[in-house]
């Protein structure tokens, strides 16, 4: 088996971890993470541009996001987009900047997350294996067709288990680690 073929299987897992980590980057976790804006856009010159393109963001305290924009008539479009999105805090603008004050997260809504955190961490395990089935069929179908002996595909299987154990093991890491994010206090 080509080393060409592992490369997609393996390029498949990483494009997995990949959405998994953006997945869980949109999770709050009772602290202010500028990475929640990344997928909101507002409307500049007709044009649906990121917030972080048109303004500076920063974190000046742990539970406070400050956008400033380069362009203050830009305000009202930022505030309105924050507020249409699922982000579910109000924007408190000042004129010059907007500010997000993040509240401490109860502990039913820490338990919530967690939970939300664990099924993208499943759904991503279970889009592993697809990719590891997937994998291993072709193989068998490489074999079928005379291009593999047995014992290169009991050889392709074992490597392809051992890629699949490798990034289930590193999406368990992920997960843990934004768990206890959200249970830190």
């Amino acid at each position: 088996m080509s080393r060409e073929e592992y490369k997609v299987i393996e390029d498949k897992m990483k494009k997995t971890i990949k959405v998994l980590k953006d997945e869980l980057t949109g999770i709050r976790a009772g602290r202010a993470n500028p990475a929640i804006l990344d997928k909101l856009t507002v409307d500049y010159y007709g044009t649906p541009t990121p917030i972080n393109q048109i303004a500076s963001i920063s974190v000046p305290e742990a539970r406070v996001i400050m956008i400033q924009p380069w362009e203050s008539k830009m305000i009202k479009d930022i505030e309105k987009e924050i507020q249409k999105s699922d982000i579910g805090i109000n924007p408190n603008s000042d004129g010059t900047v907007i500010r997000l004050i993040f509240p401490m997260l109860t502990e039913e809504r820490r338990k919530e997350l967690t939970k939300l955190v664990k099924k993208y961490g499943e759904d991503s395990k279970v889009a592993i294996r697809a990719i590891r089935r997937d994998g291993i069929e072709q193989m068998k179908a490489l074999k079928k067709d005379g291009e593999l002996t047995e014992d290169d595909l009991k050889m392709a299987e074992k490597d392809i288990q051992n890629m699949t154990d490798k990034y289930v093991a590193e999406i368990d890491k992920v997960v843990e680690q934004k768990e206890a994010e959200i249970l830190e206090v």
